[in-house]
């Protein structure tokens, strides 16, 4: 064997054997070499070098080394056929074979392929081997799992079934046996459809529709169901859906829960919680329930009807015979009302003490509503025997019929109630149908009552004031206060729609004191500003104030407080404020007058006091009630003789050496007919019609010009409508 050629010297073969070395190491650093470590990529280029190099051997050729250092190569992961491929080209390219090149990369390449062949079936070998295990490791879990689940489903304390999509029955457990009192073949393919129940909702059909159909994947109800005995059976019912591994519903699996127990504890406390204890009969609670439900969703045009009752004669027993008696009274009365009018469709219901309520559901009209009392009063027009007595029980009834859209629940309960109380008043024993005017008129009443003790301290209250003129000159001589009420939802109501409210209630004294006050205060500032030509005011007392022993002490110290000169107050009272020369109120009248003040009485002629009384009484002045003026007629002897008693007033008034004020007089032919009897001054819309301060005191200063220009109150009429 000859040396190496010189370094850098070719041969016909291709490179030099000596820079075979630096080229394999390049080849296997840009293949699986680069994630190598460093210092084992090293030891296998030298390692194949060596081998590829010992190929040579004596002048033969050994085809092992090469073959050797193809199976190197796999070993080391270089198993990229392009790898091969460039080797191959390299060894075709050097002079390591002396001419025996195609030798040595068939060897090369066949080691390389053998070595590939058997990692591959090794690493096939492998994969059989793990899929194997995890086969068995598999079949292993699903034996585990089933069990797991037969045990879980067999023992489960709560019932459990499965079932196709078409709404078969497949399984049931024990537990959904026992709960349905059924064996396994009882169950066992029979159809979901078939547990249907009267008392289901609607929903629950409509979600399990939805839930088979896979537009859901689950719903819960509260559901009852029929045993094998007939008995029914409550249950809380979860149904879930199972898809397949396409996604597509095949089962249906239902969780049934026993809440019977639980729910008939519930029934018991919801019929507690609704059923008077007393009488059995539904309560407040229930009767609300029923009538709120009309309401919610009614059909067009529908109606129902009220009858509010109430017992007559009842207090008198209960007083008298005690209130056990009174209890099994009660207790009558209600089974005679249910077994008379449940017959019909009828709610009767008790809403507490005496009161009971007959709620007439899609009412026919009025005609029914009526019938409906009508059958109550008959119910109760025999006595009622009760431990050897005979009791006798009639009633009161308010009688409402009315379409469902045009009221509300609470308003058609207060109008039922509100016309009951006018049967009542009416004579009791009776019924009374709703009246939409009147009802109008008590509920304002009411609303009154109750918005009215915090009007005054919200400043809803304000005062006009209504002229009061000479018949003589038509010159402005008084105004008298006349209160008024911006109510937020009534609009402004005028004194005859909330005194007497204020009277009944007492609120009376603290909105007489502050129209005093107000009115006083006004009164001041005009003298001040108009000095002698500042009007009289006239202020009116009601009869609760009059008889009040704190009002000289009021007045005393709102006269003190405003700076108003007493002989500018003028003090209204009605005849009925005073009983009799001795009464009480009398001498807070002359102490009043001791102040000071002057004293007038209103509408007079409409009561019926002793004229003796008039005598006695340390008043100034008299107003005819305006009726006596506005009912005069045109013509005719009714007209003579309203004016001859007005004429005879006047005179009766002049006769005690009072003045004489008419109320009431609307046009100028009133105005000098009245004059022309001798009457003082007048009052009403031909003088001007209530005012607001700043118009009054326009007027002052308009009838402070010159005499042939400025408009006095002779004629009234400008601006004053």
């Amino acid at each position: 064997m000859t040396g190496p050629p010189p370094a850098g010297d070719r041969t016909a073969a291709g490179r030099p054997t000596t820079a075979f070395p630096e080229d394999w190491a390049q080849l296997l650093q840009s293949g699986q070499g680069a994630a190598m470590h460093p210092g084992a990529l090293r030891r296998l280029v030298a390692r194949t070098t060596a081998l590829l190099h010992r190929s040579e051997q004596d002048g033969g050729f050994d085809a092992g080394s090469a073959e050797e250092a193809g199976a190197l190569l796999v070993d080391a992961h270089f198993t990229d056929p392009e790898i091969l491929a460039r080797a191959v080209g390299l060894l075709h390219g050097s002079d390591l074979a002396q001419g025996r090149t195609a030798e040595l990369t068939g060897a090369f390449a066949a080691g390389w392929a053998a070595a590939l062949r058997e990692r591959t079936l090794a690493e096939q070998e492998a994969i059989h081997q793990a899929a194997d295990a995890a086969r068995k490791e598999a079949e292993r879990a699903l034996r585990e799992s089933e069990t797991r689940f037969r045990a879980l489903f067999e023992s489960a304390a709560i019932g459990i079934g499965i079932g196709d999509v078409e709404g078969n029955i497949l399984a049931a457990n024990k537990a959904l046996q026992d709960i349905f009192g059924a064996r396994p073949e009882d169950l066992r393919g029979r159809r979901v459809n078939d547990l249907v129940h009267p008392e289901d909702t609607p929903g629950v059909w409509e979600a399990y529709e939805e839930l088979v159909s896979g537009k859901r994947e689950h719903f819960q109800f509260d559901k009852p169901y029929y045993r094998q005995d007939g008995e029914v059976v409550w249950t809380h019912l979860t149904c879930s859906l199972i898809r397949d591994d396409e996604g597509l519903p095949v089962y249906q699996v239902a969780m049934l829960e026993d809440i019977t127990d639980r729910y008939r504890l519930q029934e018991r406390l919801r019929h507690q919680a609704t059923h008077d204890p007393l009488t059995g009969l539904p309560n407040r609670t229930a009767f609300f329930e029923r009538l709120e439900a009309l309401f919610e969703s009614p059909e067009p045009g529908a109606r129902f009807g009220l009858c509010y009752v109430d017992l007559d004669g009842f207090k008198v027993v209960n007083d008298s015979l005690g209130h056990e008696m009174g209890d099994q009274l009660l207790a009558a009365v209600a089974l005679r009302l249910e077994s008379a009018l449940r017959p019909l469709g009828h709610l009767v219901a008790r809403l507490g003490g005496d009161e009971f309520v007959v709620l007439l559901e899609n009412c026919r009209g009025e005609q029914e509503a009526v019938a409906a009392a009508k059958t109550v009063l008959a119910a109760l027009a025999k006595p009622v025997p009760i431990d050897g007595h005979r009791l006798a029980v009639g009633a009161s009834i308010g009688v409402l019929e009315r379409p469902v859209a045009a009221t509300t629940p609470m308003a058609a309960v207060r109008a039922a109630d509100l016309t009951l109380y006018r049967a009542k008043e009416e004579g009791r024993g009776r019924w009374t149908l709703f009246d939409p005017q009147r009802n109008a008129r008590a509920v304002s009443r009411y609303a009154v009552s109750v918005r009215m003790p915090v009007a005054l301290d919200r400043g809803e209250f304000f005062i006009d004031y209504q002229p009061l003129c000479a018949l003589a000159d038509g010159s402005l001589a008084a105004v008298e206060a006349l209160v008024r009420w911006r109510h937020p939802q009534l609009g402004v109501l005028g004194p005859d729609e909330f005194i007497g409210t204020a009277e009944e209630t007492g609120l009376i004294m603290p909105l007489g004191r502050w129209v005093l006050e107000q009115a006083c205060g006004q009164a001041a500032d005009w003298a001040k500003r108009f000095g002698a030509h500042a009007p009289q005011i006239n202020v009116n007392l009601a009869v609760r104030q009059v008889r009040n022993a704190g009002l000289v002490a009021d007045i005393d110290r709102i006269l003190r407080t405003s700076g108003l000169d007493p002989r500018l107050l003028q003090l209204e009272i009605t005849e009925s404020a005073v009983v009799g020369p001795h009464d009480e109120s009398v001498r807070a009248l002359h102490s009043l007058v001791d102040l000071g003040v002057s004293l007038a009485v209103d509408d007079f002629g409409t009561g019926w006091s002793n004229l003796a009384y008039l005598r006695d009484l340390p008043v100034s002045s008299l107003k005819i009630a305006g009726s006596f003026v506005s009912d005069l007629k045109e013509s005719g002897k009714e007209q003579q003789l309203g004016w001859r008693i007005i004429g005879g007033l006047v005179s009766l008034a002049h006769t005690l050496g009072l003045t004489v004020t008419a109320e009431g007089v609307e046009n100028a032919d009133h105005a000098e007919r009245l004059r022309t009897m001798g009457c003082d001054w007048a009052q009403g819309w031909h003088f001007g019609r209530p005012a607001r301060p700043e118009e009054i005191a326009r007027r002052i200063a308009d009838s402070l010009g010159p005499k042939d220009g400025g408009p006095g109150f002779g004629s009234g009429r400008e601006g004053t409508r």
